[in-house]
């Protein structure tokens, strides 16, 4: 499994992993929604903020982040990959892309919805600490926020 920046390439395998998903991440349940986050792709990709897990060809996994927000705006891993610590590895690079002494953000769903449960444990492995409520695409979030100045690979910390 390669872990890199995603390139205007695998834009199709991308957006076919996003298809797969889609259920799990609101604001993606239409035409329009899929179109518009395919754009979104495009630019993040262009800016370098594209991480992409790609094996034989095709995208397994995929993450966008912003350098200018410090966030991390998109995790998926294909459902046939999971437990192979692919997103651990894209969040790697991507911790490494922005530099420890970065404070990262992330939102999720909050705790109770059983769609957020590996998720927010997922993120709580990776340092990250639950933060306040919020919305996205009118579903109620929580956002996790990973203080700066930590190890980027927290397992190793004392």
């Amino acid at each position: 499994m390669e872990i890199r920046l995603a390139a205007p390439g695998d834009l199709d395998g991308w957006m076919a992993l996003v298809e797969q998903v889609r259920d799990s991440f609101p604001g993606l349940e239409t035409r329009e929604a899929m179109e518009e986050h395919r754009n979104t792709v495009r630019s993040f990709m262009a800016r370098q903020e594209a991480i992409c897990a790609a094996e034989s060809g095709a995208v397994k996994g995929a993450l966008l982040f912003s350098r200018e927000a410090g966030e991390l705006c998109f995790l998926a891993v294909d459902g046939s990959c999971r437990r192979r610590h692919i997103a651990r590895r894209m969040v790697e690079r991507m911790l490494a892309l922005l530099g420890p002494e970065r404070e990262i953000t992330v939102t999720t769903y909050r705790a109770g919805v059983p769609e957020g449960a590996a998720a927010r444990a997922f993120y709580k492995r990776m340092g990250f600490e639950e933060g306040r409520l919020t919305e996205e695409f009118g579903s109620p979030v929580q956002e996790f926020r990973r203080p700066g100045n930590r190890n980027i690979f927290p397992e190793t910390e004392a």
